[in-house]
């Protein structure tokens, strides 16, 4: 059997899921990325709700050239100073499968310089 990339990483998907699960007190922080875009939200698994989002797309200063890991950082940053805004200040990580570098390193570091602990 030949396993590709997307199969690969839904593998470490359910690997990692099955470890972390996002309560009232620590949600979990969760990254989606695209080629082109990178989605954030912080759910709370017990309820089933999505507390904060953000995405890529939200970032104003977009015109003037970015790299994909900047604009990672900087949403990180977006979504990092929103969840403080609603008293969040602990979080799980859910790197969705995803290798922890790249982009997916820079949510995390973004996340952390607006303050979120995890």
């Amino acid at each position: 059997m030949i396993l590709n990339n997307m199969s690969l990483r839904l593998i470490r998907k359910k690997r990692v899921r099955a470890k972390i699960f996002g309560t009232n007190q620590r949600p979990r922080l969760s990254v989606f990325r695209s080629n082109r875009h990178i989605f954030l939200q912080i759910i709370d698994d017990k309820r089933g709700v999505t507390l904060v989002s953000a995405s890529d797309q939200e970032i104003k200063n977009k015109d003037k050239k970015m790299t994909k890991v900047e604009v990672a950082k900087e949403t990180g940053k977006i979504l990092g100073q929103r969840a403080l805004e609603k008293k969040i200040k602990e979080v799980v990580f859910d790197r969705n499968g995803y290798r922890y570098h790249g982009r997916v390193r820079a949510v995390a570091e973004g996340a952390r310089d607006a303050g979120l602990v995890f």
